[in-house]
């Protein structure tokens, strides 16, 4: 598979099959990823797989927190508390052509609570990647994050894998770092749900538009 057709592919996956993943696998893109560029070769990811007994025991904790609607302080804001409108209405956008493929109207909030809960369980994914980071580095290592975790989920698409990644996790920081061992100086930054696609969820038919070139490409000769 060239790098196009990867990309072209590459999309978040919100229901997987009960199929595990073999370890070794996921070990291999995870080291394979670390080629991603980064400023001044710093590599300021931190990267832990979880699967087998525990990702069944995160999905249990994170089920409980759920069903007691535990709530904790987020590590960062997921989103810019101020967003251009055009941005806003592409946000909007998406979550639409989300819950229309799923049948739930824009008024049924307790349903679309209870589908986005999926989250924390992965959308039944069998394993999973936690990106952590130094809390002293900045917005140019977080960018260093970003490139990572393309070329990991472009190389689980050459491996004929799904992914979701998830900024959600950073709504759970305390539990995550806890459960993971995450030494202070390190935060969570994100998850990376991974596994086969059930192709008979009705979320997978979500394929996000993108804008027109017109909106962001500038050309100067």
């Amino acid at each position: 598979m060239d790098v196009s057709t990867a990309i072209g592919e590459r999309r978040s996956v919100r229901g997987f099959l009960d199929r595990a993943v073999d370890p070794a696998l996921l070990r291999e893109l995870a080291l394979t990823a670390a080629r991603a560029a980064t400023g001044g070769n710093l590599q300021p990811w931190h990267v832990d797989i979880v699967h087998g007994a525990s990702m069944a025991r995160l999905k249990e904790i994170m089920r409980g927190k759920i069903e007691r609607r535990e709530s904790e302080t987020p590590g960062y804001d997921i989103y810019p508390r101020e967003i251009p409108e055009v941005m806003n209405a592409r946000r909007f956008q998406i979550g639409e052509l989300l819950y229309g493929h799923l049948g739930i109207p824009r008024e049924d909030r307790r349903a679309r609570a209870i589908w986005f809960a999926r989250n924390f369980q992965f959308f039944g994914a069998p394993a999973a990647y936690f990106v952590t980071v130094d809390r002293r580095m900045g917005p140019p290592q977080w960018a260093d994050l970003g490139m990572y975790l393309q070329n990991l989920m472009l190389l689980a698409v050459e491996a004929g894998l799904a992914t979701c990644p998830q900024e959600c996790w950073a709504v759970y920081p305390q539990t995550v770092e806890n459960f993971l061992g995450t030494p202070a100086e390190r935060m969570v930054f994100c998850g990376v749900a991974i596994g086969y696609e059930d192709p008979e969820e009705a979320a997978n038919r979500t394929r996000s538009p993108r804008a027109p070139e017109d909106e962001w490409l500038t050309e100067l000769g």
